[in-house]
């Protein structure tokens, strides 16, 4: 990264912002820019990209033999012309395109020859498929929600239970096996088409609120909404990063990316940039999780990103084989215009790793950042585009965008957004969507924030919680369960990977955790001991009964993926995770320690 990144307006845009007092302690920050025009459609940057660079590679995925089956732009307009032209002729219902599998090249061709012809497409977690053993009720809810008009799955080994006991009665399609399914076609049946006039007829009468996705909650506050994505959403949002991170087209950006499309941070953030800005991305087939960090770090032998996005938990569970090969940590961070995190606050002692890491790899620091939204903000709503010196600030405002502040219970500021990259609201759920705007229009996204520095804004937005996840103890002191977590896991360090914070109309603030393999390792008597220590430590920092729990109680095992507990993108649900460990509750508030795994302070 060149010395002057950070003052040349050229590569990144200048840090500004506007405050605007509203009385009664509410505020409002905007950017003193206005959004530029922006596409009518997701689908003209792949016209725009198909024309201008036709051999330039534009998707990639494993080929199984450690090297990458790559599509060249010219290649995927040819794809999504020939799949849009058989959608057109299946005469489907008026539905979504509904895909049930992870990212692969066949999984953006689908979705992107849907969004090409005017058609919805809504990428369901494939954990409500693949993890659900014989219980699919919860795809059967999803189904009976989105009344999808198709249903696409990669192979039918994975998903064939799923897709006989709780798919609708549409046309199934199957990348592999549609032969061992009764009714199903296959994929390459629809590659097959011939493309007509009717595809650039159907592409001509897209408008910018035409809806182009639909994506699920997360369910983190309750149950999973169905939220509308418009084009106008998907084009803006892609518009503001553009005027924040002007470096991008300046340098097509190479994207090594894991993140789901069932989320808007994989498919709305990650994969549009690429598509915006006729870059590649690499489909990274690893997770963050023990079984699968090491094909990521596998790719990364072959692919060096410019950009990378991941989650906090994705850094964490990476560090140790970067640490010990620094050819492998260059292969990351050697070619970085930006490192970013989203999903989750980033423990400070993991960002201290990596800064440490980045030092003897590179020759220019590395720059580390995130920005802050929603499935509803599709999903960039602020950005922090200047160096950081810790976690914890979430941004600024980009061009085209308003955050309110708004008082809110226990000294909080509860934030509110308006914007064209703001949903219209959810599908068939009209209750929902009037209860998720103010009688201004602002979208109530759920998240509390302050300013860094009440007398400068341009120190940017501090993240503070979730609005519905805090509560206040017997003594009416008020717990912010967001910023808490990542400071007790930070302090707990290396021990704990992860926590869930109680003490909900208790006298006492207490955790459950989730043990990092080194912990596991260690002796019962030993490992309390350092959680002791670690506690003491934070304790030291100050902060009362609130911000440093007196009760703690490691768990079994990691998060249970299959019940929601972790959820794609690798953080913790703590409203689940609470109540499948009720149990564990009650044992970590009993009078003396239960048993060994539970440790009073």
């Amino acid at each position: 990264m060149p010395t002057d990144f950070f003052s040349d307006p050229q590569l990144l845009a200048p840090r500004r912002t506007e405050r605007v007092d509203l009385g009664g302690g509410a505020f409002l920050l905007r950017h003193p820019d206005a959004l530029a025009p922006y596409a009518r459609c997701v689908g003209e940057w792949l016209e725009e990209w198909s024309a201008a660079t036709p051999e330039a590679p534009a998707l990639a995925e494993p080929d199984g033999a450690g090297g990458w089956h790559t599509l060249s732009w010219r290649e995927l307009r040819r794809r999504v012309g020939a799949v849009g032209q058989a959608l057109l002729d299946m005469k489907l219902g008026a539905g979504p395109v509904v895909v049930l599998s992870d990212n692969s090249i066949d999984h953006a061709v689908l979705m992107l020859a849907a969004l090409h012809v005017g058609r919805t497409s809504c990428t369901v977690s494939s954990g409500y498929s693949r993890l659900a053993g014989t219980d699919f009720s919860r795809l059967q809810a999803i189904f009976e929600a989105l009344q999808p008009a198709l249903v696409y799955a990669s192979d039918a080994k994975v998903y064939g239970q799923a897709l006989l006991q709780a798919g609708p009665a549409v046309p199934k399609l199957l990348s592999e096996g549609a032969d061992t399914l009764p009714g199903a076609l296959p994929f390459s049946q629809l590659l097959a088409a011939t493309e007509t006039p009717a595809v650039a007829e159907a592409f001509a009468r897209i408008t910018p609120d035409t809806h182009a996705k639909y994506l699920l909650t997360s369910g983190s506050t309750g149950t999973p909404k169905v939220v509308i994505n418009t084009h106008r959403m998907l084009c803006a949002n892609q518009q503001m990063l553009l005027q924040t991170l002007p470096f991008l087209t300046q340098e097509k950006p190479v994207l090594l990316d894991w993140l789901p499309w069932s989320h808007t941070f994989g498919s709305n953030h990650n994969l549009n940039m690429a598509l915006r800005h006729g870059g590649t991305l690499y489909i990274d087939d690893g997770r963050p999780l023990p079984a699968a960090v090491g094909r990521t770090l596998n790719n990364l032998k072959t692919v060096q990103p410019t950009v990378y996005f991941n989650v906090p938990r994705g850094y964490e569970m990476m560090l140790p084989a970067l640490e010990a090969d620094l050819d492998l940590a260059h292969r990351l961070l050697g070619r970085l215009r930006m490192l970013f995190y989203a999903g989750a606050g980033m423990p400070p002692a993991t960002w201290a790793r990596l800064e440490a890491l980045a030092a003897k790899v590179r020759d220019t620091p590395l720059w580390m950042t995130t920005s802050w939204g929603s499935t509803e903000t599709a999903p960039a709503v602020t950005f922090a585009n200047w160096r950081l010196d810790r976690p914890g600030v979430i941004g600024l405002p980009m061009p085209g965008t308003q955050v309110k502040f708004v008082p809110a219970g226990g000294g909080k500021l509860e934030l509110r957004i308006k914007g064209d990259n703001i949903t219209p609201g959810y599908r068939h759920n009209p209750e929902a969507t009037a209860a998720a705007f103010d009688e201004d229009g602002y979208y109530r996204i759920g998240d509390a924030g302050q300013l860094r520095d009440a007398t400068d804004p341009l120190q940017g937005i501090v993240f503070d919680g979730r609005v519905a996840e805090d509560f206040k103890l017997t003594s009416g002191t008020w717990v912010s369960v967001g910023t808490l977590r990542v400071k007790l896991v930070s302090a707990l360090s290396p021990w704990v990977a992860d926590a869930v914070i109680t003490g909900h109309d208790r006298a006492e603030l207490g955790a459950l955790l989730f043990l990092s393999e080194a912990a596991r390792a260690l002796p019962a008597a030993e490992l309390a001991g350092h959680l002791k220590a670690g506690l003491k430590a934070l304790a030291a920092e100050g902060g009362g009964s609130s911000q440093v729990p007196s009760r703690l109680r490691w768990l079994q095992g990691p998060p249970d993926a299959a019940s929601g507990e972790i959820t794609d993108k690798g953080y913790l649900n703590q409203r689940i995770a609470l109540s499948r460990r009720a149990g564990d509750v009650e044992l970590l508030y009993a009078a003396t320690p239960a048993d060994e795994r539970s440790v009073l302070c």
